[in-house]
């Protein structure tokens, strides 16, 4: 099969290249390279990829500029899409709302219209576990409440959802959201969690802690990810909303203590308020994906963790 993926030179994106490559597929890539982490960290994340033989190009540009994706669309000719590309991250939505608006609303309409326009057959949207927003009702199902999103970012992939849902009532394009919910491994972006606090505690300096430590997320492998990602698209038919997480969250505080164990440094914690867009607990009921797609998470965060700590130091070194 014939693939486009958008974001594909980012944490997610190319990890997905990668294995849609492994079995086969000709995969070509949409990305804009971003200055929001430096532009060589992804052009590393694609060097495995461009070697390959069915890898079928690096296109780049922005998701907002319809020429730019309608010459895409044609040169790739791609039975399906897989759209990642956005501005990612709760924290800078909040003082960026206006670009996190243009570029994940403005940007998914141009991609998906113009792939419907196209003939594409099916799409993959990236969404995001923020859509659930201040939902205390955890494990989140898919079916639950979305109307209190508590970030820019969380309202764009919320808003993305509702887009598409109403473009598949009026194509015959057939759109899945997959809602990741806090993707973590190698390559992940320089300004989450584990690479900030692993390079403070080689450093030796404080770790800024935004809240008392209790606070929980469903951290999820990216190779999970991805394998739920394919899974998704080889089963889309009409509209389909899944969960990808692991359904068990972990607290910060246990994920310093492995921090701490895989570095054998003790961390020195610095506690300070809480940011107002944070959610204080997220977890993900993957009952429907495990059912209907054979999802099946497997690397523990323990496992996560030791394959994140040595990636990070790899490319300290």
């Amino acid at each position: 099969m014939r693939i486009l993926v958008t974001g594909g030179a980012g944490a997610i994106g190319s990890h997905l290249v990668e294995a849609l490559l492994a079995r086969g597929d000709e995969v070509a890539v949409l990305d804009s390279f971003h200055a929001f982490y430096p532009r060589a960290c992804k052009e590393r994340n694609l060097e495995p990829s461009r070697a390959h033989r069915l890898f079928a190009g690096l296109y780049e540009g922005d998701i907002r500029d319809e020429a730019f994706v309608r010459e895409t669309l044609s040169r790739v000719e791609p039975e399906s899409v897989f759209h990642l590309a956005a501005r990612a991250g709760v924290r800078p939505s909040v003082e960026e709302p206006l670009d996190y608006a243009d570029v994940n609303l403005r940007g998914t309409a141009v991609v998906s219209t113009l792939s419907a326009a196209a003939g594409v057959s099916r799409l993959i949207f990236a969404s995001s576990s923020t859509v659930y927003g201040e939902n205390a009702a955890t494990p989140w199902s898919e079916d639950g409440d979305t109307s209190s999103q508590m970030s820019p970012y969380g309202a764009t992939k919320r808003g993305g959802e509702l887009f598409l849902y109403g473009l598949r009532r009026a194509s015959d394009m057939a759109v899945t959201c997959l809602r990741f919910f806090s993707v973590y491994g190698p390559r992940q972006r320089p300004d989450l969690v584990l690479p900030i606090f692993t390079r403070l505690m080689l450093e030796g300096q404080k770790l800024p802690i935004l809240g008392d430590g209790t606070q929980e997320r469903d951290l999820t492998y990216v190779d999970d990810i991805v394998d739920g990602a394919i899974r998704a698209h080889d089963r889309a038919g009409d509209f389909q909303v899944y969960n990808l997480g692991r359904g068990r969250p972990a607290r910060l505080d246990r994920v310093i203590e492995l921090l701490e164990s895989e570095l054998g440094i003790a961390a020195d914690r610095q506690y300070l308020p809480a940011h107002g867009a944070d959610i204080p607990r997220t977890c993900a009921s993957i009952e429907r994906a495990r059912t209907a797609l054979g999802y099946s998470p497997d690397v523990d965060l323990e496992e996560g963790i030791h394959n994140t700590v040595a990636w990070i130091r790899e490319q300290a070194a």
